[in-house]
């Protein structure tokens, strides 16, 4: 891969919930992706916008990570302490001061309205506050895939998923032990519930059983 192909940004689908590992990948100054609030943010043209501002730098270390921990849950705001040395309230910057805070004056942003408050431009999606892992069981070609979804996401957009592993994916019925499924409701809603937390409960590994779906080819070629 040559060094262009190397800073370019990772092509991604635009999907209503995005899983950690998803944000995990974007994380090069280049391709920033943050999340924080159960909101994922690319601010990749943020930080392009700004190139060379020390004020980046902090933002470029947390790529790929949540930073829900640099803001205040009830107001959304960043948060502030008193500083022991200046006894004045400052703002919460465990990496340094980033862009859009004031720091010329403690505890305080700059004018307009900052980048974390700016969906417009720059939210993208809402992080899982779960992730599943489900069994895809192909019954045609009897192959299985295990994949890692969002809970709160539908079978189609589960589906959507599963394309990258086979591009007809959508030429198929899905079923749960014989029952068809339907495509517009989660796994919980469609019957499937998460038991993970029962098997922490009795100390047993969450992908002790890991339920399956199994998918019949309905021979369209779509």
């Amino acid at each position: 891969m040559s060094e262009i192909q190397k800073s370019q940004p990772k092509p991604f689908k635009k999907r209503r919930y995005y899983i950690p590992e998803e944000v995990e990948e974007h994380n090069k100054a280049v391709d920033c992706w943050v999340s924080f609030s159960n909101e994922v943010y690319n601010i990749s043209s943020l930080i392009q916008a700004n190139q060379g501002k020390p004020e980046c730098q902090s933002l470029i270390k947390a790529a790929g990570a949540d930073i829900t921990h640099w803001f205040n849950s009830k107001t959304g705001d960043p948060r502030t302490f008193i500083d022991p040395e200046t006894n004045l309230e400052s703002v919460f910057c465990p990496w340094g001061p980033y862009l859009h805070i004031n720091s010329s004056v403690p505890g305080s942003t700059a004018p307009g309205l900052p980048w974390w408050k700016d969906k417009e431009k720059y939210f993208i999606g809402r992080l899982t506050k779960k992730t599943r892992k489900i069994r895809i069981i192909n019954t045609l070609t009897r192959e299985e895939e295990t994949i890692t979804v969002a809970s709160e996401e539908t079978l189609n957009e589960i589906l959507d998923r599963m394309l990258n592993l086979n591009t007809h994916a959508g030429s198929y019925t899905w079923k749960r032990l014989g029952r068809p499924l339907d495509m517009e409701l989660t796994l919980d809603e469609n019957g499937i519930p998460d038991e993970s937390n029962e098997f922490l409960k009795f100390n047993l590994d969450d992908e002790f059983y890991i339920p399956a779906i199994h998918i019949y080819y309905n021979d369209d070629l779509t």
